[in-house]
């Protein structure tokens, strides 16, 4: 899928209240997965040993942490969507996070995004809600739903 490219934030309120194309697919390696861990000091042994988890996980495989996934939102947006003018993005917070579907080690995600409001912030910022549906090719269901808040500035 092609970057939906945006001059500015003008024409990205266009795209209030509608889904955005999906993403590309992401493989989530198990470097990822222990770098995850080491910056988070989460080294909970199904993330990060293999060996035990294939032994012992319901999973036969090591899983990503939950929160990897949500930390993923900020690149899975940027991949689907560049608005040209905006000189800097910033998280402002989350609402109704769920994590519905482990990640487990070389399985492969993607982004469904839709814009769910637009709101003015300063006086050269807008504040964005993204209704956000990470997939797994692994599972039917979401491996993570979220509220994401963002602001963005020209």
């Amino acid at each position: 899928m092609a970057q939906l490219e945006l001059e500015n934030i003008e024409s990205f309120r266009e795209l209030e209240g509608k889904t955005l194309p999906a993403g590309d697919w992401l493989t989530v390696t198990q470097e990822m997965i222990n770098d995850f861990a080491k910056a988070t000091m989460d080294f909970q042994w199904i993330h990060i040993d293999v060996e035990k988890a294939t032994k012992y996980s319901p999973f036969k495989k090591p899983v990503a942490h939950g929160f990897m996934s949500l930390s993923l939102l900020a690149k899975l947006l940027k991949d689907v969507l560049l608005i040209k003018s905006v000189k800097m993005g910033v998280n402002y917070g989350l609402n109704k996070v769920r994590f519905p579907s482990p990640v487990l080690v070389d399985s492969r995600l993607r982004l469904i995004g839709a814009i769910q409001k637009i709101e003015n912030y300063g006086d050269n910022g807008v504040k964005i809600t993204w209704n956000c549906v990470v997939e797994t090719d692994e599972s039917d269901k979401p491996a993570c739903v979220a509220e994401f808040i963002s602001l963005m500035f020209e």
